[in-house]
């Protein structure tokens, strides 16, 4: 398929924006319902029109009215005006037109070259007439639609297409990317520049002093690399000015586009509970983490200092048991040779494949070795698995029925996959599916 452009969803709340992004999508994804105001932040997905694609960008309602995280919702509705390169202007055509559609279109004025007005809720001919009265919020051919029935969509994806600019869907196709991500003044923008060999990024020693994220693209031992350097994430408490919000959903934005998470932790200071909530904008999308422990030249240096050190972040973070431990300083350069090094390792464990016969038999024999418990008034029997292309790795186990696949197991199948076939420094992932429609799936 072609990849496009990006789409924006801009509107009131309950004018059907999140019914529009599930038509769009062909999902579920998005909550929907009766109650104004359910969707909040921003959700992407990956929408489909004949044989193109493109993304498709879901935004809380915005209102004129006092109502609760109506800031926050408008801070995330601009950064999704920004980022489109099409905006979705979803008003209420059951409703008619109403003040806060009127101070909708004040918003979007500032994009009116990329604004199509879609009159939704338009779900038979009896209600066309209703499309006219919104010619008064000043944007030119409302598009009358439904987008429960999906009635009109397709002269409105039409007029999408032809304004979204073709894309590449990994516009640094060939290189690594990588993330910095910590807590505030653990180092992430001193570390960036000594990666660099130049100042390339301001470095202070007041907390903050990042506010977006910034992709900078080298070559380093005749590889490319494209490394981004995001803003501290606060601990949620303490994200107050709209700057800190911005930066924050920048900074997991950068999580989704980075193939690997360098996760910084500040060894003068210690663990602390706000790197275990940094860590999660990584787990939540599947990538793997290298954990640095920077400023180790303000660390007393024992013997086997750097081992117990090691104990202690993986007994902190349980879930990363296979995260790399690099100890670096940013300030003086040392270690950071082995950054690359551990970047390298993991990249290639990343894209490792495993032959079918080997998977089915070494599932096998860890099923003889250890049987699956009794779960849901059954007990699991994999019958075949394979590999996908995706990654982080990801294994497909077809069973007799997946609702008797217990946690537990599940780790001790994920342990064995690791053990067996060296996936020793990057996640994996198992998905579980029925034998019978699992293999008509994949066929």
């Amino acid at each position: 398929m072609e990849q496009y452009g990006k789409v924006a969803l801009i509107g009131t709340p309950s004018s059907g924006k999140s019914t529009l992004f599930n038509r769009l999508t062909d999902s579920r994804k998005e909550i929907t319902g009766k109650q104004r105001g359910i969707t909040r932040d921003r959700n992407y997905g990956e929408g489909h029109w004949l044989d193109k694609t493109f993304t498709i960008i879901d935004t809380g309602g915005i209102t004129g009215e006092n109502i609760p995280f109506q800031k926050e919702v408008q801070a995330q509705v601009e950064l999704g005006c920004q980022e489109a390169d099409v905006i979705l202007f979803v008003v209420d055509g059951r409703a008619g037109l109403t003040n806060s559609d009127y101070y909708v279109a004040k918003k979007l004025y500032p994009y009116k070259d990329k604004v199509l007005l879609c009159v939704n809720k338009i779900d038979d001919s009896t209600l066309i007439n209703n499309t006219f009265e919104f010619y008064s919020l000043g944007f030119d051919n409302p598009y009358p639609i439904s987008a429960e029935h999906g009635l009109g969509l397709g002269d409105l994806l039409d007029e999408v297409i032809k304004r979204l600019p073709k894309t590449k869907k990994n516009p640094y196709e060939g290189a690594l990317t990588f993330a910095l991500l910590g807590r505030p003044n653990v180092g992430k923008s001193s570390l960036a520049n000594k990666i660099l060999g130049y100042e390339r990024v301001i470095v202070s020693p007041l907390s903050g002093t990042t506010r977006d994220s910034v992709d900078i693209q080298f070559t380093r031992d005749k590889k490319r690399y494209v490394m981004i350097d995001t803003a501290g994430i606060k601990r949620p408490g303490k994200v107050a000015e709209d700057l800190d919000k911005f930066a924050v959903i920048r900074s997991a934005d950068a999580c989704k586009r980075a193939d690997i998470i360098l996760l910084l932790i500040d060894a003068d200071e210690g663990l602390v509970s706000q790197d275990i909530h940094v860590s999660s904008y990584a787990i939540d999308n599947n990538k793997p983490i290298i954990i640095i422990v920077n400023k180790w030249d303000l660390h007393s240096h024992e013997q086997d200092s750097q081992l117990k050190f090691t104990k202690e972040i993986k007994s902190y973070f349980k879930f990363l048991d296979y995260a790399p431990v690099v100890f670096c300083s940013a300030k003086n350069g040392t270690n950071i040779h082995r950054i690359f090094n551990a970047l390298n390792e993991v990249e290639a464990n990343m894209h490792k494949k495993v032959p079918s016969s080997l998977l089915n038999s070494t599932i096998l024999k860890a099923q003889m070795d250890n049987e699956a418990p009794d779960f849901n008034g059954g007990r699991l029997r994999i019958s075949y698995c394979t590999q996908s292309d995706e990654v982080p790795p990801t294994f497909i186990l077809f069973c007799n029925n997946p609702n008797y696949f217990h946690f537990s197991y599940q780790r001790y199948l994920e342990n064995v996959i690791r053990e067996t076939f060296g996936f020793n420094n990057c996640p994996i992932k198992l998905i579980i599916r029925g034998k019978r429609n699992g293999l008509e799936e994949l066929k």
